[in-house]
């Protein structure tokens, strides 16, 4: 064949893309700089972002760290920060007033609770689910301490409702609602009757005990980590339970609902945190001695799962009328159809509000210094107090506002994983 100088033989390989297009430069033009109305909003956010810092980096990279006082810290040089108050009582932020030298018991049932979380947040852990079980159940042993026996009861006596179950079905009842009735009552009659003669026994057989802690003494951010924790992970799934009953054509069930969901977002927290700590006592039989913490985590809990309803909701008035209908056309149960298809879609698309309402609870855990419980907050005001550190603010308020940005940033990045992870319609 004969070779023409017009036909090309090899193909011209791409030439590389432009340098502004891709890189930093690209990003940066594309996302700071891709109109002029973007790029007066970025000048200008630089020049805010300069003014905010432009006082605060020689302030706070010049703090003190190694002073006695607040007044020591001011003949050294008074413009910048006094961080060694953060250095003299950061175990006090921490730990509140908790026993010195049972500090290690708080710090490692935090460890445990990173340990905890990980089987329930990343589905590759999921064959360690049972530690997340037994966490709840050893975090309480580790910060009040007692016999570790107290504690292991209760996985007894739940074991032993589920085995109970397990052989009943397994038996000649085959009614689902009868096996189960059967095996609340055996655990109840457990409770009742031998959980505290088996408790003593096996407390004398096996001493197992740490110092008992009272309530009073715990604080400072461990505190906040115990009431907002113990209040997500209670309200969710109330919170669902709640958003289903108010769905309810069970017009009692329904009615419950409505009314405490109303009831509750009606009243302002503070009002319910001073019922708990006040109010309560005048309901119970005299000398009954109701821990003020747990008080607390059942109102938290209470007032969170209301407005967690409401978010549920709005995930299952989001859902088209076609996946209720197409349950039902697959001949599922109300409540298969709710834990298979509805549910779990209500839910993916309910991440961005349900993880708001967790980050609001957990900021709301500093109202409980209202009444006399120390969380960071209130720890603050406490140290403030001392003669040696009155008139300090910044500093102590900074690095408070500091360890909840990280809690609840963690949260909000971890929403946005999993949207990420569940987004399918792309």
């Amino acid at each position: 064949m004969k070779n023409y100088a017009y036909v090309r033989e090899k193909s011209i390989p791409p030439s590389p893309p432009p340098l502004i297009e891709v890189g930093v430069i690209g990003w940066i033009r594309q996302n700071l700089f891709s109109s002029w109305f973007n790029s007066f909003l970025t000048l200008f956010s630089l020049y805010f972002i300069f003014i905010c810092l432009i006082d605060f980096i020689p302030w706070a990279w010049g703090g003190h760290w190694n002073a006695k006082s607040l007044r020591e810290c001011m003949d050294l040089d008074p413009n910048v920060a006094c961080f060694s108050v953060l250095a003299a009582r950061w175990e006090q932020l921490l730990f509140g007033l908790y026993p010195a030298d049972q500090y290690w018991r708080p710090t490692l049932t935090f460890v445990f609770l990173i340990l905890s979380i990980i089987p329930i947040l990343f589905p590759k852990f999921f064959r360690y689910f049972w530690f997340s079980v037994i966490y709840p159940g050893l975090a309480i042993w580790l910060l009040w301490g007692g016999s570790i026996w107290s504690i292991a009861i209760i996985y007894i006596g739940v074991l032993l409702g589920v085995a109970s179950f397990t052989v009943l079905s397994k038996g000649v009842i085959r009614s689902t609602s009868v096996n189960l009735t059967l095996s609340v009552v055996i655990t109840l009659l457990f409770f009742l009757f031998l959980s505290s003669t088996l408790t003593g026994f096996l407390s004398y057989l096996i001493p197992i005990s740490l110092p008992f802690v009272e309530s009073l003494r715990m604080g400072g951010f461990t505190l906040s980590l115990i009431v907002g924790i113990s209040g997500i992970v209670a309200s969710f799934p109330i919170g669902i339970l709640l958003a289903l009953g108010r769905q309810s054509n069970l017009p009692i069930i329904k009615m419950i609902c409505v009314g405490f969901i109303e009831f509750i977002r009606g009243v302002p927290l503070i009002t319910l945190l001073f019922v708990a700590s006040v109010l309560l006592n005048y309901f119970l039989p005299p000398g009954t001695n109701f821990d003020i913490v747990l008080r607390v985590v059942i109102m938290v809990t209470l007032f969170s799962a209301a407005y967690m309803a409401e978010v549920i909701r709005g995930g299952l008035a989001g859902l088209p009328l076609g996946q209720h209908e197409a349950s039902a056309s697959l001949g599922l149960t109300y409540w298969q159809s709710q834990r298979l298809i509805i549910m779990p879609q209500a839910l993916k698309i309910s991440i961005p509000g349900i993880v708001n309402t967790f980050i609001g609870l957990f900021k709301d855990t500093t109202l409980v210094s209202i009444i006399s419980l120390r969380d960071p907050v209130g720890l603050a005001s406490t140290i403030r107090a001392d003669t040696k550190w009155n008139g300090i603010y910044w500093e102590l308020y900074i690095a408070i506002g500091l360890m909840f940005f990280i809690v609840c940033f963690g949260m909000s990045q971890y929403s946005q994983y999993l949207e990420r992870k569940l987004q399918t319609d792309k």
